[in-house]
């Protein structure tokens, strides 16, 4: 998976994780636990072979992977080894010959942050992000033969299993939000996925066979902390402070306060709900985890521009605009850029087209030297590219 050759486009994120989208989305998501069997397959994202070169091949170090046997944390120092990078001494890298003796004997690998370091779980984790407009984070766990399965619990984010190698055996009770039913036995397989709301109760069975999934959990913004963000920003201009000896009279405390939550109520009714809910998506849609992959690559020559240069959009790349106060506005994923409002028309060609020369900017950008600023500035902030593909 991981060697960096393109593969075909398996489908969106979200519909790798549940047969209909539109229909989860109304009818299941926060509300029951679904099974959906029959997928295309997850070893795009972590295969067997991944799980060996990491723990073999790339000193891969705590906290990104650890080992645990039935629930329990086994401690690191009896499968990790220090060394030395540079004039540094460094800790908690991956022995393989103790993680491969721990496995043989029953421990579950745990490869934590994998949305971190593995470009393409990066990649199917950042555009399910954008997808559901909430962060994700992914766990892998790979369990050996007859090994005992986790405890029954619960977790507090909504959370997809991605069955990628391997079978497992799943114990799924009634979410929060469902009717009272009875548990829900599943043994999924490669391809196979569960959906679980937050808070859950369920647990891993003990299996006679190999199993290698993936936990993408979700973490739901509660609509608690958008409101507790508006009422916050409203009542950070009330600065006085509480008087001396308050302790003493409740009721001129108590009368004050209700002073002062009526005085927010009444700036509430003028909150501009509208920019508010604006600036919350930039924020989200320029807060999202880097994928600059060919960023330094591109640097590797001088960058020679002008209207013959053809440039193509960069793979997984995002790019949303909008015009605030007479500045165009590009939210790329992970950075927020302003630019002049005349840029406007030329960077919507650029947003809605795949690839282009420049010179297919003219209509809408006058001028070969504005032309190639312009197509140069964003190929350095990761948005473009001029290299061929691989």
């Amino acid at each position: 998976m991981n060697d960096g050759a393109e593969r075909a486009d398996p489908g969106g994120p979200l519909e790798r994780c549940v047969a209909d989208p539109d229909r989860f989305l109304a009818d299941d998501w926060g509300r029951r636990a679904i099974v959906r069997t029959g997928g295309d397959g997850f070893e795009d994202l972590l295969s067997l072979d991944d799980v060996d070169r990491f723990l073999t091949t790339t000193a891969l170090r705590t906290p990104f992977f650890r080992l645990v046997r039935s629930g329990e944390q086994i401690p690191e120092s009896t499968y990790t080894r220090s060394g030395r990078t540079g004039s540094k001494d460094l800790a908690g890298i991956a022995d393989p010959a103790r993680v491969a003796s721990f496995f043989g004997d029953g421990a579950t690998i745990v490869l934590q942050g994998l949305h971190r370091w593995s470009e393409p779980v990066a990649r199917f984790c950042r555009d399910l992000e954008l997808a559901l407009g909430h962060p994700c984070q992914v766990n892998a766990y790979v369990t050996p033969p007859g090994a005992q399965g986790l405890d029954l619990h619960e977790d507090a984010h909504d959370v997809f299993v991605l069955q990628a190698f391997g079978r497992k055996r799943w114990e799924i009770h009634a979410a929060p939000g469902e009717d009272a039913r009875d548990p829900i036995d599943a043994e999924v397989g490669p391809g196979d996925t569960i959906y679980m709301p937050a808070g859950t109760p369920h647990a891993a069975r003990a299996q006679d066979v190999l199993s290698g999934h993936l936990t993408v959990g979700v973490h739901v913004t509660p609509w608690a902390d958008v409101l507790t963000a508006v009422v916050s920003g409203t009542a950070e201009r009330v600065r006085d402070q509480l008087p001396a000896r308050w302790t003493e009279n409740v009721d001129g405390f108590a009368r004050e306060l209700g002073e002062r939550l009526e005085a927010i109520a009444k700036e509430l009714q003028t909150v501009d709900v509208h920019a508010e809910a604006e600036a919350r998506r930039e924020r989200f849609l320029s807060n999202r985890p880097q994928l600059a992959r060919g960023t330094i690559a591109e640097r590797s020559a001088p960058l020679l521009i002008d209207d013959a240069t053809v440039v193509r959009r960069r793979a997984g790349s995002v790019c949303e605009l909008a015009i605030h106060d007479d500045m165009l506005v590009l939210l790329l994923g992970d950075r927020r850029l302003e630019m002049p409002a005349w840029v406007e028309p030329a960077m919507r060609r650029i947003a809605g087209s795949a690839s282009f020369t420049v010179e297919d900017l003219a209509d809408d950008l006058p001028g070969a030297a504005n032309r190639a600023l312009l197509v140069g500035r964003l190929i350095r902030e990761g948005l473009l590219t001029a290299r061929d593909p691989d």
